[in-house]
């Protein structure tokens, strides 16, 4: 899938990132979801490195990164400390300031990266997410249906993680074939990277905890942001599919302009995997953005 990229481990503060390097021009970030790899990207990384570097990393507790151990408070899942790793990987790859283009739970690492790290962000670019604390505080019947998985993968250890090693091919399926599009925009090759993945011991307590963190300390710091009218600083293109929940249940320009300065953004004619599923389209959207 990634022929010309060149793959490392970079250790950071609290783990090792796994990543895929190539390209030239100026640095790119790409940022996966749940519960994916950078295997996302296939379709898209190739046609973006004639004018980036182009860095695809795995989150911490997903894909080939580590998976550190959980501790009481699930601040080692927190957005912040996956977003310093980010930052980490960036810098010793020679990259202190850098455009990010991030799905799913990596869109909530990015939102927190360039909160975090104004000076290192440069133009950001958010996919299929509204902001993690607008969607729990405005969750409905609609959003916890088709968002089952965010309250069942914050059930206190072991339930989940047991369930999920049973049978992750079931989960895969069950989480991703649920959405509008099926399985279809999956390519086996890239589904067997997720599966492969997801076997990997530590992989399912590391999305767990990413969820737990998510329900707990994530939304901490984003009131604590809020109260002090911390806002995004950087240009923002939000992009949601149109047949997504996101964009079914909430407003998301409407929200993210509450928390960032410089909003655009539209839906696109799609459900929730807009790299795999309107790849040639994302590439149109993005491209005058970031240059």
């Amino acid at each position: 899938m990634f022929e010309h990229f060149t793959q490392g481990r970079m250790k950071v503060s609290g783990t090792e990132i796994a990543y895929r390097i190539a390209g030239q021009g100026e640095p790119l970030l790409l940022l996966h979801g749940h519960p994916q790899t950078q295997a996302i990207w296939h379709k898209v990384a190739p046609f973006l490195t004639s004018q980036f570097t182009v860095v695809l990393a795995d989150l911490r507790g997903y894909g080939d990164s580590g998976k550190p151990e959980p501790d009481a408070e699930h601040l080692r899942y927190s957005k912040r400390e996956m977003a310093q790793d980010q930052q980490e990987l960036m810098a010793a790859l020679g990259f202190s300031r850098f455009s990010v283009i991030a799905h799913d739970r990596g869109a909530r690492v990015a939102h927190r990266l360039a909160l975090d790290h104004p000076q290192a962000v440069k133009r950001l670019v958010l996919m299929d997410i509204a902001p993690t604390l607008s969607m729990y505080q405005q969750t409905n019947e609609a959003f916890a249906r088709a968002y089952w998985h965010w309250f069942f993968l914050i059930r206190p250890s072991p339930l989940p993680e047991t369930l999920i090693t049973a049978d992750p091919d079931q989960y895969l399926r069950s989480v991703m074939g649920s959405r509008s599009a099926g399985m279809q925009p999956f390519t086996d090759e890239a589904y067997a990277d997720y599966l492969r993945c997801l076997q990997q011991n530590g992989t399912a307590r590391g999305i767990c905890e990413d969820y737990r963190a998510s329900a707990s300390i994530d939304l901490q710091h984003d009131k604590e942001d809020l109260d002090a009218a911390r806002k995004l600083s950087c240009p923002l293109l939000v992009l949601w599919g149109a047949k997504g929940t996101v964009g079914q249940c909430f407003a998301p320009l409407e929200e993210w302009r509450k928390v960032a300065e410089d909003v655009q953004g539209e839906a696109l004619p799609c459900g929730h995997y807009i790299a795999e599923e309107q790849s040639e389209l994302l590439l149109e959207k993005v491209l005058p953005f970031l240059r």
